[in-house]
């Protein structure tokens, strides 16, 4: 069995996938709802109602694809500055392709001029973003039962 890297901001400009688009909702509504849909309804048993929700609409989305051109991770940027639906197929995790979808969605926070990014971190995924320059902050709560915690990144 290959032994995958961790994901580092130092890997994952080595990640598998060969293509990373961000556009709108409308351009890559299809597969970002597809790896949502594997990640977070069947692996994580979040209700469908709660996983998709009227913000996408607004948001400026990322989805990675591997060399197959299969959508292999994604992430969202809302107008507020929160990054979300952070989301890796688990046949990717551990390339480096979740921390490409993180920096691209920082940059283009940072290029719209945001000053700060903040995210709901699941508990066990805090160290992949301290790992970006998150910190934590506040206590830990429950979300559509997984629990959270508030992490936010200073852009100015």
């Amino acid at each position: 069995m290959e032994r995958k890297q961790p994901d580092t901001p130092e890997n994952a400009n080595n990640a598998a996938a060969t293509v990373l688009r961000v556009d709108n909702w409308g351009a890559l509504k299809d597969h970002a709802s597809m790896v949502r849909h594997e990640v977070f309804v069947l692996e994580q048993q979040v209700p469908p109602e709660l996983e998709m929700d009227e913000m996408d609409a607004q948001c400026i989305h990322a989805v990675a694809y591997d060399a197959q051109h299969r959508p292999i991770a994604t992430g969202r940027l809302l107008p507020d500055g929160h990054i979300g639906r952070m989301a890796v197929r688990k046949i990717a995790r551990g390339t480096g392709i979740g921390g490409l979808v993180l920096q691209r969605l920082v940059q283009a926070a940072r290029a719209r001029g945001d000053a700060e990014v903040v995210l709901s971190a699941q508990v066990h995924a805090m160290g992949f973003y301290a790992r970006y320059g998150f910190v934590a902050e506040g206590d830990v709560y429950m979300d559509a039962g997984i629990a959270h915690r508030t992490m936010s990144l200073q852009l100015a």
